[in-house]
C-alpha cells in the first residue's frame, strides 16, 4: 500500500494519522477501518491509536497497548454486555479503547484489585502527563463506571470516581447574513438542497444522510428522523421554502432509497463529500472561518433562540436529553448582549 502513517493527538486524542495521495481503492481500504475519519482541515484520514492498527502501520508499538490476560478477557465481555444493550457501533468502539487505555496502564495489576486511587493515579500519570483532554478524561470516566457496575467483585467505589470539571466552551455561530450567502454559494441543487435542510431543521450530518423520501411528510410539514443520536426518533417542522426546493431536486434526482445519494444509486451520500461541499460553499461566499456542517445546526438553535423560540421547543427540535445541553445556545444569543451599552461610549 502507498500510504504513510505516524502517531499523532488529534484534538487531544491518540490517533493514527494516514497519508495518501488521493486514490478511490485506497480511500475504499481505509474506509473499511473501525473509526476511520476524513480531516477536512489537516486533509489526512486517522484512526484509532490501538495496538491492530500500529501493527498494521508497522509503528513501534507503546508498552501501555497491551492489556494482561484478564484485561483482554474484560474488554470481550465488556463489549458484549455493550452489544446486548444495543449501543451503537460508534460508542461500543469508544467505550471499549476507553476501557482498554485504563486497563493496559495497569497490566501489571489484576482488575479486581484496581482502586479509586489508581484511577487518580492514571488521570495524573497518564491523562495529564500526556497533554490529553478533559474530553477525552470523560470518556474514560464513562468506561470504568459502566464497566465496574456490570462487575460484580471490585475493589472501586463507582460514586467515588470523579469527572474532571466540564470545560465551557461555547458552539459556533454564523450569522444569519453569513449562513444566507453560504446556502446561495452553489448553483448545484442537491449541494444547495442539503446544506439548506441542515440549517433549516437543525440537523446533524448523519441524520441528514440517513434520509429517505418517506420521511418528509409535505401533507403535515414535517420531518421524520428515525433512530437518530441515543436511537430515538423525532419530527421537525419543514418550512414551504426547502419544501419547493426539495420537490425541484427530486424531480431531477429521483432518488431510489435516500434523500441524498452518492454516484452509486441506493447508497447514502458521503460524508466526507458533504463536508467538502461546505468547504466549497465558504470559499465562494469569501467566509474564512474554519466552518462545519455542525456550525449550521449550533446557528440554527442560536437564531430560534434570537426569535423568541422557547428553549424548551429548540431541546425538542434538536433531541437534546437534558435541557442543560440546550441551555448553552443563551450564551450566543447576542439579542440582548447587543442592547447593553458600554460605557466606553459615554467617555
Amino acid at each position: 500500500m502507498n500510504w504513510k502513517a505516524k502517531t499523532i493527538l488529534y484534538k487531544n486524542t491518540p490517533r493514527i494519522a494516514v497519508y495518501f495521495e488521493k486514490n478511490e481503492r485506497l480511500i475504499a481500504r481505509i474506509k473499511t477501518f473501525t473509526d476511520a475519519r476524513w480531516s477536512v482541515d489537516k486533509m489526512f484520514w486517522h484512526l484509532p491509536d490501538t495496538e491492530t492498527n500500529r501493527l498494521h502501520f508497522k509503528l513501534p508499538l507503546a508498552h501501555t497497548l497491551v492489556p494482561n490476560s484478564e484485561g483482554i478477557e474484560s474488554i470481550s465481555t465488556f463489549k458484549n454486555y455493550l452489544l446486548s444493550k444495543r449501543y451503537s457501533q460508534n460508542t461500543i468502539t469508544t467505550y471499549c479503547e476507553a476501557l482498554k487505555s485504563f486497563l493496559t496502564f495497569f497490566n501489571t495489576k489484576s482488575v479486581k484489585s484496581i482502586t479509586n486511587e489508581d484511577v487518580i493515579l492514571y488521570n495524573t500519570d497518564y491523562i495529564l502527563k500526556n497533554n490529553l483532554s478533559s474530553s477525552y478524561q470523560n470518556q474514560i470516566v464513562n468506561a470504568i463506571k459502566l464497566y465496574f457496575r456490570i462487575v460484580r467483585e471490585t475493589s472501586i467505589e463507582i460514586d467515588k470516581v470523579h469527572r474532571p470539571k466540564r470545560e465551557k466552551v461555547l458552539p459556533n455561530v454564523l450569522s444569519k447574513e453569513e449562513v444566507k450567502s453560504i446556502l446561495l454559494a452553489h448553483n448545484n441543487i442537491k449541494h444547495k438542497t442539503m446544506l439548506s435542510l441542515i440549517y433549516s431543521c437543525g440537523l446533524r450530518c448523519g441524520e441528514l444522510l440517513a434520509l429517505q423520501p418517506i420521511h418528509i411528510d409535505s401533507k403535515r410539514n414535517i420531518v421524520l428522523l428515525k433512530n437518530s443520536k441515543g436511537k430515538k426518533d423525532r419530527i421537525v417542522p419543514l418550512s414551504p421554502k426547502i419544501l419547493e426546493m426539495l420537490r425541484d431536486y427530486y424531480k431531477l434526482y429521483k432518488p431510489k432509497v435516500y434523500l441524498f445519494e452518492g454516484q452509486t444509486a441506493g447508497k447514502p451520500y458521503d460524508e466526507r463529500s458533504l463536508q467538502q461541499v461546505l468547504k466549497q460553499a465558504l470559499k465562494k461566499a469569501n467566509i474564512s472561518k474554519p466552518a462545519t456542517l455542525h456550525w449550521l445546526r449550533h446557528s440554527y438553535a442560536t437564531h430560534l433562540l434570537e426569535s423568541g423560540t422557547d428553549l424548551r421547543y429548540i431541546q425538542e427540535l434538536l433531541g437534546h436529553n437534558s435541557s442543560k445541553t440546550t441551555e448553552i445556545y443563551t450564551h450566543v444569543s447576542t439579542k440582548n448582549i447587543q442592547q447593553i451599552k458600554s460605557p466606553f461610549d459615554d467617555l
